[in-house]
């Protein structure tokens, strides 16, 4: 498992060398598209600012206890009270859909994703357990506490169209791309080449705490300690790099533009199994996993914000440390 670095990255979110991206700010990344950081993870409000009730579309919904953040951002964009006309999920592990059960319930919403997904949005079945094996940092070792799933969502959760466009955003169409999860979804826009790539492939180093931390940018395929198929995952690697796209923002790590960054990703698409996959874990030598229904396990969401409590603190001492310096 190596890193793609991205020589002279040109980042949208923030300077390249810039310590952190603010938990909560909300940055441009292209027209119509701002992201918001909760914690470890992006997530990315659509749609024209000032739009208004029912103007514009979440995309994912970040941690546990993010609600009251993604909520005053939305605010802060589209205006008071103006809830979006659809939430749309590029997969739904934990930190993708923390506060969705209560912004989908506030906001009256329908939720959108692949059909393949909809088994851990209703309370149907669990994700695959967590691989703590894989290394390449603290997060990793820290997984076997992640909640797995399922959540409940009931009627709320709908079908993405099978015809690729995506519900409240008709300049965009959604990609299947799976390996990190079996209806994992992108999202891509033609006229300016915009994609939201979820975690099918990310611009920072998502195993390592340090890593979230600073937000260095590199290419990388999706969290190792949480995919399950690294074959499919492949796959969508190399389908998203076929997009060419000019912008690239992801779940995890800073929103990347321009030509070092296509060709970091061409780099990543082409050797990803030299470069992505994990040299053993779990899941590294099955090349198709059967995912069955049932026995959902509860998530410990305690466990969970505590892990993330402590790799915050562990950056708040490291930034005082080089300050002092």
């Amino acid at each position: 498992m190596h890193t793609v670095p991205v020589s002279r990255p040109e980042s949208i979110s923030s300077a390249a060398h810039e310590l952190t991206h603010p938990l909560g700010e909300t940055r441009e990344v292209a027209d119509g598209v701002a992201c918001v950081r909760t914690a470890i993870v992006n997530l990315y409000l659509c749609g024209p600012e000032h739009a208004g009730d029912r103007g514009w579309v979440l995309v994912d919904a970040g941690m546990p206890g993010s609600a009251a953040r993604i909520r005053t951002a939305a605010a802060k964009r589209f205006g008071e009270a103006a809830r979006p006309s659809a939430i749309v999920l590029t997969h739904g592990h934990f930190d993708h859909v923390g506060a969705l059960e209560e912004l989908a319930d506030e906001w009256d919403v329908p939720v959108y994703a692949h059909p393949l997904e909809l088994p851990y949005l209703t309370g149907r079945t669990a994700y695959p357990a967590p691989d703590p094996t894989v290394g390449g940092g603290a997060m990793a070792v820290l997984s076997f506490l992640y909640p797995r799933g399922p959540i409940d969502i009931g009627t709320r959760a709908r079908e993405l169209p099978a015809d690729g466009t995506v519900p409240g955003l008709p300049d965009w169409r959604w990609v299947h791309t799976p390996g990190h999860a079996p209806g994992h979804v992108s999202l891509f826009r033609e006229r300016d080449r915009c994609l939201l790539a979820g975690d099918a492939v990310i611009t920072v180093k998502q195993e390592s705490a340090l890593a979230v931390w600073t937000q260095r940018p590199e290419l990388h395929g999706p969290p190792t300690y949480f995919t399950p198929d690294w074959g499919a995952a492949a796959a969508s690697a190399r389908v998203l790099a076929a997009l060419d796209p000019e912008i690239l923002a992801s779940g995890h790590g800073l929103a990347l533009s321009g030509r070092h960054m296509r060709a970091a990703l061409d780099t990543l698409a082409s050797g990803f199994e030299q470069i992505a996959v994990p040299p053993a874990g779990r899941y590294v030598d099955r090349s198709r996993i059967a995912l069955r229904y049932g026995d959902p396990r509860p998530s410990n969401a305690l466990l969970l914000i505590a892990g993330a409590a402590l790799v915050g603190a562990a950056g708040s001492a490291l930034t005082r440390r080089l300050r002092r310096r």
